[in-house]
């Protein structure tokens, strides 16, 4: 048996001659590419089709495409000539997936294809094999070997392969001007659907359910109303309701650790003068974006509208469907 060592070192280099296989089909693309894109954008559905690990990865690339607003159906070449040929409208255009380029069942479906006008797409992993010869468009997805030590295994072709069809997907999502509101529709029942379905005002905690203080408000006052309700912060608001910052229970834990006396302490002294906010008709999507892409991450955010008023607060929590 071969040392532990050896298997990490395997797995690390099979994941460098996959990540070397996309940036080798990445830097291989090129106006078949758009061809491709023109031929999807003008017809109502596309066909994705492959035979085994092939197969596996046509009926992905339906899935992406479906979410991103390309109607697509996968067709199993097996049953294609037992009646599945049902689902095409004359001129759908079709997107073959093989690694070799030889499948005899791929080659069979061809001719018959043709008999639907069917514009062929192949992403294909042999350049000069017989089904490349006979497709409309050409994406290459061939790979200089495969990730496993006795180059056997289809897995940098599998991830070349998969990342065409991805870019063929997103090249599509751009030329269609696909929105995130178009995204959230089509993911109606997710996390990833609810976060760009929702605004931020139907998952904020709003008026009196938020703590809120004045900056002159003395600590004891600002952890009781934070304590009353433990949402994680405390608007600290002006006396015309603009907000003048925002105070955690992490800046309450510092102000306890850089200050042995803390009863002259005020909101102002320990609150944060420019915290990041939120506006109650963003999507949740939004909001947590501005949670996590910091270098510290934060949990809770106020919510302000347009004129800097302070609305509310919302969580981490909160965007997770937590109950309010």
């Amino acid at each position: 048996m071969s040392d532990k060592q050896d298997w990490l070192a395997a797995a690390r280099a099979a994941m460098e001659i996959e990540a070397a296989a996309l940036e080798t089909a990445a830097a291989r693309l090129d106006g078949s590419l758009i061809r491709a894109v023109e031929l999807i954008l003008g017809s109502t559905k596309v066909v994705v089709t492959g035979i085994g690990k092939s197969g596996h990865i046509a009926r992905k690339i339906v899935a992406t495409l479906c979410s991103m607003g390309t109607a697509a159906v996968f067709l199993h070449p097996a049953e294609a000539v037992h009646g599945d040929l049902g689902i095409y409208t004359p001129g759908d255009p079709t997107v073959l997936f093989s690694k070799n380029g030889s499948s005899r069942e791929l080659l069979a479906l061809v001719p018959l294809l043709r008999d639907f006008r069917s514009p062929l797409i192949g992403i294909l992993g042999n350049a000069s094999s017989p089904l490349a010869s006979q497709v409309d468009v050409l994406l290459d997805a061939s790979v200089e070997r495969e990730a496993d030590p006795h180059n056997l295994a289809p897995t940098a072709s599998a991830v070349a392969a998969l990342g065409i069809g991805h870019a063929l997907a997103i090249a599509l999502m751009c030329a269609r001007d696909f929105t995130p509101e178009e995204f959230g529709r089509f993911h109606p029942g997710g996390q990833l659907g609810r976060n760009l379905r929702i605004p931020v005002r139907e998952a904020m905690h709003a008026g009196e359910e938020a703590a809120r203080v004045p900056p002159e408000a003395p600590l004891r006052d600002v952890i009781l109303a934070m304590t009353a309700r433990p949402l994680g912060g405390a608007c600290v608001v002006q006396e015309d309701g603009t907000l003048a910052g925002f105070l955690t229970d992490g800046d309450l834990r510092r102000a306890l650790t850089n200050h042995d006396d803390i009863r002259g302490l005020r909101a102002r002294d320990v609150m944060t003068a420019r915290p990041v906010t939120i506006g109650p008709e963003a999507s949740l999507a939004e909001a947590l974006e501005r949670m996590e892409r910091r270098k510290s991450q934060i949990s809770a955010l106020p919510v302000v509208d347009g004129a800097g008023r302070a609305l509310g607060i919302l969580r981490l929590h909160d965007i997770f469907g937590g109950s309010r």
